[in-house]
């Protein structure tokens, strides 16, 4: 995206952002479209999303909240994240409230250094006419599994049942994050469906959080697409270490080069102990984006 685009983007932020009223779409697709656009923007500005919180095809708010909400703010900028209501698919009926302070630039980020995994945490929910005993059994299905590789390690995975005014319709899911001793957030997670049981879901969780952690990346298959924009936007060079390049972050590198100019770098990480692992640095040196409003 140029620069023209952006700052024509967030001057009409009132108009388009804030209203956004959307009930079957993701609520996190929609955040990621309008996050770089309000960060150049001349004043903060509250974003009003609603539709699927936890839906299939894209990240859930719990991943948002707890794994890309802290690893974005490396790039030097706040934003707000207010549950407001949850909504599942097809029904959607969500509504969380966003709010950005602008910044004048973005700052380089390195994440490159995974460390140790120090804590393993999540959540198991259960909302509308579905039984508690069902996160319940999420939960112990994912700690069983994530046991065998962690056999020393606290696992705390908490079962949640929803509130019902703060739930619309019935839905089920579990988000297992990995933290680690330099601070980086690997996830996994998985959505309940009917006709799986909810021991297939918790597990499905857990090898997702596992596979992740085995390739040896600093961030996880679901983080690495999401940076692309903001290192491409940041004044100077960023890296992260990630485990094979998706084709969503192969799509992301491609646009952010033919609209920002920027100029990404893919190679296998050449660092002792991954030469048989499946590991990769994306490097980008940004176009150093200006907000001429600050």
């Amino acid at each position: 995206m140029c620069q023209d685009h952006l700052l024509a983007a967030a001057s009409r932020r009132k108009a388009q952002l804030s209203p956004l009223c959307l009930p079957l779409r993701s609520v996190c697709l929609l955040l990621q479209v309008s996050l770089p656009c309000v960060l150049f923007a001349a004043s903060p500005s509250e974003l009003r999303l609603r539709g699927g919180t936890n839906a299939e095809m894209a990240p859930q708010i719990d991943y948002t909240a707890t794994v890309f909400k802290p690893i974005a703010e490396k790039f030097g900028f706040k934003f707000n994240c207010d549950i407001k209501m949850r909504g599942y698919y097809p029904r959607g009926g969500g509504e969380v409230i966003v709010q950005v302070s602008p910044v004048k630039q973005l700052n380089p980020i390195s994440i490159t250094e995974r460390g140790s995994v120090t804590k393993i945490s999540g959540r198991a929910f259960v909302a509308g006419a579905l039984p508690f005993k069902v996160a319940k059994e999420m939960a112990a299905a994912a700690v069983r599994c994530l046991r065998k590789e962690f056999r020393d390690l606290y696992v705390n995975i908490q079962p949640v049942q929803e509130p019902r005014d703060h739930a619309f319709g019935n839905g089920s899911g579990i988000i297992v994050v990995a933290e680690t001793s330099t601070g980086c957030l690997l996830a996994g997670s998985a959505l309940g469906k009917r006709g799986v049981n909810a021991d297939k879901v918790g597990i499905d969780a857990a090898e997702m959080l596992l596979a992740n952690l085995r390739h040896g990346g600093a961030v996880d298959e679901y983080l690495q697409d999401q940076l692309i924009i903001f290192m491409a936007l940041a004044n100077g060079v960023s890296r992260i270490k990630t485990g094979p390049v998706t084709l969503h972050t192969q799509t992301a590198i491609h646009f952010a080069e033919q609209l920002a100019k920027a100029k990404f770098t893919v190679k296998k990480s050449e660092e002792e102990g991954d030469a048989s692992k499946d590991a990769y640095i994306i490097e980008c040196q940004g176009i150093a984006m200006t907000n001429p409003n600050l």
